[in-house]
Parts: C-alpha cells; structure tokens; sequence
C-alpha cells in the first residue's frame, strides 16, 4: 500500500513538471520586414531590443530586407501572399494597399496605439484607417517639406522670399535648391495659387484644376512663375540625392526638402544650419505664400502573414514612444507619438519647427498613381526652361488630362 502510494507520488509530480515545462515552452517565430535603405541599421538595432524583451517566450528568426517605402505598395500587390510580413510605406499608398486587402487589421491593443498618435481624428490615425478601422501603424510624421538654410549667408527676413534667396544664392556663385521633376514638390506653387489636386472616391482617378484658366490666379500663371525660378542663375533643379551632395560639396546654400536629411544637411552647414517654413514666391507681380504636401510613414503588416500576433506585437514595439525618439535622435525625423512629440528635443529640431511652422499651409497627400508621371513629365519641361516652347495652356492641359486620367499616361 505503502509503495503505491509512493508510485502515485511520484506520477503526480512527474506530471506536474511536464505540465510546467509545457507552459515554459518558447514559440518558435519566423517574421520578415521590408523597409528602406537608409532604415536598415537602425531597424536592426530595435528588433535586436525586441527579441531581447520577449527571449523567454519565443525563439525569433526576423529577416530585414531592403524595399523603397515609394515602390513598396507596387512590390506588395504584385504578389500579396509573398511579401514581408511587415512593411513599411508612404500613407498615400495606404488606400491601395487596403483596398487590395494587403493589410491586415489591426485588434491588438489598437485603442492604445490609437491614443498614442493623437486620437481618432488626428491625421496620424486617420491616414492609417478606414471606416474606423486602424489597418497600420503610424511610425513618422515628418514626411513633409520646408526650407533648410545656411544662416551664413542668409537672415530671417532673407528667408521668407524666394526671390531674396534666389538673389542672394547667385551674388555668392551659389544655389537654392528644389526638385521640379517631382509631383510632390511642385504642389507647393498650385496650391499656393489656390488651385488642386486630390484623389476621387473611387481611390483610382484624381480631380485636379492647375490648367483653369479662369481663377484669380490661373494655371499658365503658376507655370510662368515656376519658369522664372527656374531660369534664375541662383536656382538648381535636383534630386533628393544631387541636392544632399550638392549640400556637401558647398554648391547648394539652401534647398527645399525633407526632415529625413537633417543630418546630412546640419553636418554640412555646421554651426550655420537652420530650417523655416517655405517662403512666398512671385505670382503674376503678387507674393503668394507656397503651400506643401505632408504625409506619414506607415508600418503595416501583410494580411498573409502566418504570425500575426507576433507580427503585431513587432509592429508597435518598432513604433512605441521610445522607438519614435531613437529614430528621431538618428534620423530626425518627427514622431507621431504624441508624447515624443512633445519632448523638448523633438521641440528645438530645426527641422520639426520647420513642419511645425509650414503645418499651416500644409495638406495630408490625397492622390492617386497617375498623379505622378504626367507632373513629372510637365515639371522636368518646365525645369529646363520649356527649351521647345512648347504652349503652355497646352502643357498644362495635358498634364491634368494624365492626372484625371483612369490610367497612367
């Protein structure tokens, strides 16, 4: 009798244990992530964070690879099921992206990231949602434009004109900087003229007006003022990588661009560097304030995934207040997460205070694909000075016909 009992003793701690065991057993969980080029090392850093956090509970193989936040909603539609499980984009991909149900919905703690990024009607959440739906992440805010300038040769008062610069910039042998080829950019003077752009609700075509020829101030009229930038002997058209060297290499004294190359940009200009809200410009013998486009970057995750609750736990560790301050203390650019917004040091960034100061004549991008060709098209003519003398009203015309257009033209 005796002896049973001890054998059942035994038997029940044997299970006890295993019971144990089991519990304490790691998941074994495979992820991968797309993002950028210039995201690569930093994204490395904060998943290396992330596997230490939760090593007692899964066992992580977490694969980054390189997908330029611009192209990633055509890489991900082209074949949905074998895209990364995480991915980082543009918000003005995400109507796509969801439309296509490449996004999976987001139901982990999404009252908190919510919250987190300014509430249901911030323009954070609103651009990562859809019928009140959270489908991604907010990860950046500062996907926006403004001014950087060298306070060596430029003051305050200096900065608010485009022509001032424009002057100053060519007395030096030097240029002020802006990307004419880019849709994005261009915006700046058509909405300044009051004139717009912004996607239909069927998320495919655009309505758009800069070739009107009847507002106050008409397409051909923004046109010309774009023309006399750009014939101006202290303007430079270049893209976002010529203008970061031209920064380097002393050309480029000013330049309109992004709070991703603040640091190449303060480390060029050294203890000269500074950052405002864009200046006026000359339209049809008036000073018109520009305008700019802004937008966030996104972390979504693929509605394939097989790993969804890790997938997600991944997603808002890489955007949680700490992370947001990592990624603006190496890359300047600006959180969504209202709390580290609201740090000091996100508050004395040049940068940050140059959105901050554009944010009132800035617009949350809203258009669709064929927004980009026919603008790139009209700005690379216009850029070169219209060398064929082309009609204006006719480029402008056709611009807008490939804008409105159901397809790309």
């Amino acid at each position: 009798m005796a002896r049973r009992t001890l054998i059942c003793f035994i038997m029940v701690i044997f299970l006890a244990v295993a019971v144990s065991g089991c519990g304490t057993e790691q998941a074994n969980v495979s992820l991968s992530i797309w993002t950028s080029a210039d995201e690569q090392e930093i994204m490395k850093e904060m998943i290396e964070s992330f596997q230490e956090h939760y090593e007692k509970e899964a066992q992580f193989e977490i694969t980054i690879s390189e997908e330029d936040e611009k192209t990633c909603r055509d890489t991900v539609l082209a074949d949905p099921a074998g895209a990364a499980d995480l991915y980082s984009f543009a918000s003005d991909q995400f109507d796509n992206l969801q439309r296509e149900n490449a996004l999976l919905p987001i139901t982990d703690d999404t009252e908190q990231i919510i919250s987190d990024n300014g509430g249901p009607d911030s323009a954070a959440v609103l651009s990562s949602s859809k019928d009140g739906t959270l489908y991604a992440y907010p990860m950046v805010a500062s996907n926006g434009y403004f001014m950087y300038y060298n306070t060596a040769y430029f003051t305050e008062n200096d900065i608010t004109s485009f022509d001032r610069m424009l002057d100053i910039a060519a007395e030096n042998g030097k240029k002020v900087a802006m990307d004419f080829t880019s849709g994005w950019y261009i915006y700046s003077f058509f909405k300044g003229a009051g004139l717009d752009v912004e996607m239909n609700e069927d998320r495919v075509t655009n309505s758009c007006n800069w070739n009107d020829r009847s507002s106050s101030y008409t397409g051909v009229d923004v046109a010309n003022a774009m023309l006399a930038i750009a014939g101006h002997d202290g303007f430079l058209n270049c893209t976002d990588e010529n203008f970061v060297n031209g920064v380097k290499d002393g050309t480029i004294i000013a330049g309109i661009n992004g709070a991703w190359n603040s640091g190449n940009v303060e480390e060029a200009f050294k203890e000269n560097y500074n950052a405002a809200k864009l200046p006026t410009f000359t339209l049809a013998g008036n000073q018109v304030q520009m305008h700019s486009f802004a937008g966030y970057k996104l972390l979504g995750i693929n509605a394939h995934t097989k790993n969804p609750e890790w997938a997600m736990r991944l997603a808002a560790w890489l955007t949680n207040e700490e992370n947001q301050l990592t990624r603006f203390r190496k890359r300047g650019e600006g959180p969504s997460n209202v709390k580290a917004a609201a740090s000091e040091e996100v508050q004395a960034a040049p940068a940050i205070k140059a959105l901050s100061e554009q944010s009132a004549y800035s617009h949350l991008q809203n258009v669709a694909e064929t927004f980009w060709t026919p603008t790139f098209k009209f700005g690379t003519t216009i850029a070169g000075g219209n060398r064929d003398k082309a009609d204006i009203q006719k480029l402008l015309d056709v611009m807008t016909e490939g804008i409105t257009s159901a397809t790309e033209k």
